[in-house]
């Protein structure tokens, strides 16, 4: 069943980049992206990295994507098919996944919760999962190096922000001191000259 799982969403992985390169609407393109990035998430989850294959659907097919899909809006496209088999499939996808989602909710909320703590014996008996070896780890082992990236982090965007602030009065000052370019002198007309008369292209010379 793993190696059938990992052999579709492997395929389904090359497809979407293929389609994400060969794909001339940036919009497509985009979408193919984000399901290339989930299927990526599958293959983690089937190679029991559930802690990356989070990060990838969150950072990546989340963050990521909105920074795609402004620079795409910034481009200023022109407006996508609306009518034909591609309206149909749209509405039609969307009022699936709408119904699937409401019935997802539905069975979830009409079961019963068990909510509770755990009791210390079934704590002790339970494996420790990915996700929080992963924090054990980070926050004991390389707890100082965590540390030291988050400051690092930190001083660049202070950076960022104290040079972006410093060059903002010195283009104000810029802008309001600079004078419109006039004519040469050699070109200005003297005082009290009449200009010569323009004339008429329907007249005979």
């Amino acid at each position: 069943m793993i190696p059938a799982l990992f052999v579709a969403f492997a395929v389904l992985l090359v497809g979407c980049s293929l389609m994400v390169i060969l794909h001339r609407n940036p919009v497509t393109s985009a979408l193919f992206l984000v399901l290339a990035f989930c299927s990526l998430a599958g293959i983690y989850l089937l190679l029991h990295a559930e802690f990356v294959a989070m990060v990838q659907v969150i950072v990546y097919a989340g963050a990521i994507m909105v920074l795609f899909l402004f620079v795409v809006m910034y481009l200023n496209l022109k407006r996508d098919v609306e009518h034909g088999v591609h309206l149909a499939l749209r509405r039609g996808a969307g009022w699936f996944l709408g119904a699937l989602l409401l019935a997802e909710g539905a069975w979830l909320f009409g079961r019963r919760w068990a909510a509770g703590p755990v009791s210390s014996a079934e704590a002790l008996s339970a494996p420790v999962g990915n996700t929080q070896a992963i924090g054990q780890v980070l926050y004991t082992r390389y707890l100082f190096p965590f540390e030291i990236t988050s400051m690092v982090l930190l001083v660049a965007m202070v950076g960022a922000v104290v040079i972006a602030k410093g060059r903002l009065p010195h283009l104000a000052r810029a802008g309001s001191s600079a004078t419109p370019p006039g004519p040469p002198p050699d070109a200005r007309e003297p005082a009290g000259a009449v200009p010569a008369p323009v004339p008429d292209p329907k007249e005979p010379a």
